[in-house]
């Protein structure tokens, strides 16, 4: 009853809803077991990175600034005692080195992280002439995650950390980088998280013949540089209600630990729970819609 009115109010989304739901401790084992997560130099993605470590998992952190990683990664390893984590240098907005990171991935990968995101306050094309939020968010992942799938070794996962804020918006595919009407950024950031779950409802499909897994999930909101310095605002209104990184990750280290969530395929998480990936009327997409966003990404990167 409580989880219930939690996941219909906002204060399900903040340290009180962390608090007030159940969270037994992960204990599983994951030695043996190589995670690539995407942004880990920081908040969710650090978080993420030394909770798989401390279980055990070799951990290749990818972030875009080679000095700041190679630290996060010496201090993983101290705080985590485990030394088999390993730093990839690449910029997700940039397709070229999406296919250089993944083309010095050897394999096998059995925990893959998808979790770089950006929230920018103004509308940004990369020097190859993309989106950037669109880019970063949604398109890198897409071509990062296509580039590994052989590479994935069964029963791998694939974690696609999404956000609440997807609730708010449909899928646009008649502007997916957003070059019409006025640049909102935080439009923006929701459309291409909403793109995020409509992909791990098409991976699912694809890949668990495989015996590969792919969840999406959202981690409430956090306490965390990127909110902080692109919603600086809304930041300073709920600082006193922000879940710790570590909170935040929770979801995604039990998505990639734990034997319940390798048992289903598919599905949207918050706290450690299946959600509905659809609240407002008017963000519900047709199955022709999620096959044409696939299409379209398809089509960007051959452009």
């Amino acid at each position: 009853m409580l989880d219930a009115l939690l996941d219909k109010s906002v204060v399900g989304y903040t340290a009180l809803g962390y608090r007030w739901r159940p969270h037994s401790p992960i204990e599983a084992d994951l030695s043996g077991r190589v995670a690539l997560v995407t942004g880990a130099s920081s908040g969710l993605g650090r978080a993420t990175a030394t909770a798989l470590a401390r279980l055990g998992a070799t951990c290749i952190i990818v972030g875009r600034n080679p000095q700041k990683t190679a630290a996060v990664c010496e201090e993983i390893r101290s705080e985590t005692g485990n030394p088999n984590v390993r730093t990839e240098i690449a910029d997700l907005s940039l397709m070229r080195e999406v296919r250089a990171l993944a083309d010095r991935i050897s394999g096998p990968i059995h925990l893959l992280v998808n979790n770089a995101g950006v929230l920018l306050p103004k509308r940004e094309e990369t020097e190859e002439g993309l989106e950037r939020t669109l880019a970063t968010n949604l398109l890198g992942h897409f071509l990062l995650t296509n580039l590994l799938t052989d590479k994935l070794e069964a029963p791998a996962r694939i974690i696609n950390v999404s956000s609440g804020g997807m609730y708010t918006q449909r899928i646009r595919l008649d502007d997916l980088e957003m070059k019409k009407g006025r640049y909102d950024g935080a439009v923006a950031y929701a459309r291409t998280k909403r793109g995020q779950v409509i992909l791990t409802e098409l991976w699912a499909k694809r890949l668990e013949p495989r015996g590969i897994v792919v969840h999406s999930m959202h981690p409430g909101w956090a306490d965390t540089a990127g909110v902080s310095e692109s919603l600086p605002r809304f930041y300073k209104l709920t600082k006193p209600l922000l879940r710790t990184p570590e909170q935040g990750a929770d979801t995604i280290v039990w998505l990639c630990a734990s034997e319940e969530a390798g048992c289903t395929t598919g599905r949207f998480w918050h706290d450690r729970r299946p959600r509905p990936t659809h609240r407002i009327r008017g963000t519900r997409e047709s199955r022709e819609e999620q096959e044409g966003l696939w299409t379209a990404l398809e089509g960007m990167l051959a452009g």
